[in-house]
């Protein structure tokens, strides 16, 4: 009776519930998969490199040079799904027009991204890494050649990406290991002082890969081979810009976060942001595989149903899977923190990573759990909003969140070094968890897509 009943519990939810969960299960399942990847890579890294100045180098590289691309992909994604749903409704032509305009100014936008990156390195380095050892300012000089044309993929990415979850199709999260599964078989093939090399190579043939396949997935999809074309004659235009432009705001104050914590992080000593880095690694596996599911595979479809003029039924939906999102981080939370000693040393206690580099990794790990919940509640709030089209209030709790950020990331990396910056970042989403809640509280009028209100 009771399997029977859970049965008919099941097939009693709403669709809508269903496809969530169908959707966020698709996406766990290849995150996971894609996580597997990415731990044998972190393993791999350890044991080769340890806690040293090559992994600060690579650390320090990689979130510097990806700050820009991802926070432009980041604003552009949010504020495009809604768009590339309500262009299923349209014909074929205008559907093509807008793609390839779309494919034209992401390739066109990505290059120039890459120039800006490469010319400002030097500058980067001596205002943001002037903390880093001369030695490690050299492997990241190194280590732009892979990450300067990185921007480049890295929007190419962001929009076949986009186009792929619009279509509730989540295989571009299995593929973003791409990178992570190259570095792996790299680092493996190198030898015992493989130096930047093997990160090197390893990120940019991963990523060009990834872009590859995701770009060919994209067009299946929309059943649409596109070549790139520039203009913005298409209808989608007017009010993408507008909408972009005021999330950019806020996501770029939110992209500071990144920068801040290196800064931060390089300030404290010598190896401080590698043992951050491993921290931060794992933590990021647990938010993405138990928080990231649930909000990718949300905003397709609460962006159908605001499509529909139904925002009273989004909104419910919203808040009930957000409830349950922060009692499931909470559980997360708890259960980590007791397997937090366990799972670093299985991940990268071997080689040149020792037992006390576990124990000061362990200790970060441990304070950055307390974001669990925040994080796990809030992502599934910040989709709502986005489906509403509510760009400013995103933006200003997004400006919030970086003051919150900023002042607390002095003070308590002062008295508690790494971990302190683990605990602002917990801070922060729990702010932005508050925020988020009181905004989702409020009843917005139904604004149907902008096309329709044009016709």
């Amino acid at each position: 009776m009771s399997r029977l009943g859970f049965k008919q519990r099941l097939q009693g939810l709403h669709h809508d519930h269903r496809r969530i969960a169908a959707g966020a299960l698709r996406v766990a399942f290849f995150l996971l998969l894609g996580k597997a990847a990415g731990a044998f890579k972190e393993m791999a890294v350890a044991y080769r490199y340890g806690v040293s100045d090559t992994v600060d180098a690579y650390q320090f590289t990689m979130v510097m040079a990806n700050w820009l691309p991802v926070t432009l992909v980041g604003a552009l994604s949010v504020v495009l799904i809604p768009v590339l749903v309500n262009l299923r409704k349209h014909s074929q032509a205008e559907r093509r027009l807008f793609l390839e305009q779309l494919l034209g100014w992401a390739l066109s936008l990505g290059a120039v991204l890459a120039l800006v990156i490469y010319a400002a390195w030097p500058w980067v380095l001596q205002m943001m890494g002037k903390g880093l050892s001369p030695s490690v300012q050299q492997m990241s000089q190194e280590l732009l050649f892979a990450f300067a044309p990185a921007a480049l993929l890295t929007v190419s990415i962001g929009v076949s990406a986009a186009r792929l979850r619009a279509r509730e199709r989540h295989i571009n999260t299995l593929l973003d290991s791409l990178p992570a599964f190259m570095i792996l078989t790299m680092v493996l093939l190198a030898g015992a002082s493989p130096g930047v090399g093997p990160l090197l190579w390893g990120t940019i043939t991963g990523m060009f890969l990834q872009a590859l396949l995701l770009f060919a997935l994209a067009c299946r999809a929309d059943q649409l081979w596109l070549r790139p074309r520039l203009g913005c004659s298409a209808q989608q235009w007017p009010a993408l810009l507008k909408a972009a432009s005021v999330m950019l705001i806020g996501q770029v104050a939110m992209s500071f976060v990144g920068p801040i914590d290196q800064y931060t992080a390089a300030s404290l000593g010598s190896n401080a942001n590698a043992t951050l880095g491993y921290a931060t690694r794992l933590i990021s596996v647990v938010l993405a595989i138990g928080a990231a599911s649930v909000g990718r595979a949300a905003l397709p479809v609460l962006a159908d149903i605001q499509s529909q003029g139904e925002q009273t039924r989004a909104r419910a939906l919203s808040l009930k899977w957000s409830m349950l999102m922060l009692l499931v981080g909470a559980v997360v939370m708890a259960v980590a923190n007791v397997l937090a000693p366990w799972g670093v040393a299985l991940v990268y206690e071997r080689g040149a990573f020792t037992a006390e580099n576990t124990q000061a990794v362990t200790h970060i790990l441990r304070w950055g759990m307390v974001q669990m919940p925040f994080y796990f509640a809030v992502l599934i709030l910040v989709q709502l909003l986005a489906s509403q089209n509510r760009y400013r209030a995103m933006a200003a709790v997004a400006i919030a969140n970086f003051l919150v950020k900023a002042l607390l990331n002095p003070i308590l990396s002062a008295r508690m070094g790494p971990a302190g910056i683990m605990v602002a970042t917990s801070c922060m989403y729990a702010s932005s968890f508050c925020c988020y809640f009181i905004l989702a509280l409020k009843r917005v009028p139904v604004v149907l897509p902008t096309s329709e209100q044009e016709n």
